[in-house]
């Protein structure tokens, strides 16, 4: 294997590190670019903020898309006791929100650390606190500052449409299994950037000409529907493989998708992906995602021809506190490296 598994492992840490809720994604952005053009690359901003790379190579252009903006909350009311009131960036799981640590940023700059918590919280007060509803309107957010009231949040700088991000509590296991927020899909942008490290260090070669494609609104539906490289014949959308009741894959598994809520994938490039697996000897799953929605979805929506397919390695409890596996991201590495290295048609 050419490309170095713990290489996309620190790379994903980092991304981790950088908070990127959907709309606030400038400073991973620039991460992005740094470690990009440290390889020897030229990589590009759109407009919208989606960092564009080519890596090389000629003749029939493929794209790898991943995306780096993740969910997060917004400051939606400024509570007459000092508490926030939020609203959500993209669709997290409240049960999964609920007593998380938050960092508020203001649009000056400031930071402030707080925690979601459920109205009257306390179990030893509230006798119906595990029946009640998890929802923005039955959670708040309490900030670790000494305010009882609306003034005294405001004279802090804090304001409506305020970003909260989430804590992403990042670890890896002694046994190789990945715990965190975001790893949807900052596990796959730090696979693209081993790719990019492989492809300077010359380890990879790529049979055909490729790009890489770092979204920013993929959360909300329309990270890809602007700034894929228009050549683009096919687009490969590496994003996080679906792991729960009636599906296949496994965390140490690559998934890859016949079909999500958006329809089918494109067959021959899905089956395409399925040989080389076996041929490889790659351990991988196909699965069909029943509720599920990816970059390549926003790019036909835009009116791009192209072909498109989706891969991943496997995730459970997505859009909660995540988990995946060593062995998931190197059987990814390996099929990225074999499509990669495969002439195009």
């Amino acid at each position: 294997m050419k490309l170095d598994t713990q290489y996309a492992i620190e790379r994903t840490m980092e991304l981790l590190d950088v908070d990127s809720p959907t709309g606030y994604t400038h400073d991973v952005g620039q991460m992005l670019m740094e470690r990009l053009r440290e390889m020897g690359f030229a990589p590009v901003r759109t407009r919208k903020g989606c960092v564009v790379c080519p890596l090389g190579g000629q003749e029939h252009p493929l794209t790898l898309a991943a995306h780096v903006d993740t969910l997060g909350l917004m400051v939606r009311q400024i509570k007459p006791d000092g508490r926030l009131a939020f609203t959500t960036l993209g669709g997290p799981s409240l049960q999964a929100v609920e007593t998380e640590n938050v960092t508020v940023i203001t649009r000056e700059g400031k930071r402030y650390t707080g925690v979601v918590e459920l109205k009257n919280a306390s179990k030893h007060v509230n006798r119906e606190l595990d029946a009640e509803a998890r929802s923005d309107a039955t959670l708040e957010i309490l900030l670790d500052e000494d305010v009882s009231n609306q003034q005294a949040v405001q004279d802090l700088g804090i304001a409506v449409g305020d970003v909260v991000c989430l804590e992403p509590r990042a670890k890896v296991t002694p046994s190789g299994f990945i715990r965190s927020r975001f790893l949807d899909d900052k596990l796959s942008a730090g696979m693209l950037l081993a790719l990019a490290k492989g492809v300077a260090c010359g380890e990879v070669r790529p049979a055909r000409e490729i790009t890489l494609f770092f979204s920013v609104y993929e959360e909300v539906g329309h990270g890809a529907s602007a700034g894929l490289p228009q050549q683009t014949e096919d687009l490969i959308v590496e994003d996080m493989g679906c792991v729960g009741e009636g599906l296949s894959c496994r965390e140490q598994q690559v998934s890859i998708c016949a079909k999500d809520s958006s329809g089918p994938y494109d067959y021959a490039m899905t089956s395409e992906l399925i040989s080389l697996a076996k041929e490889n000897g790659i351990d991988y799953a196909v699965d069909v995602y029943p509720a599920y929605g990816s970059d390549a979805g926003a790019a036909l929506r835009s009116g791009m021809d192209i072909r498109y397919a989706l891969i991943g390695a496997g995730v459970y409890a997505s859009h909660g506190y995540e988990r995946s596996h060593v062995r998931g991201v190197e059987n990814t590495l390996r099929l990225i490296e074999a499509y990669v290295e495969r002439p195009g048609n």
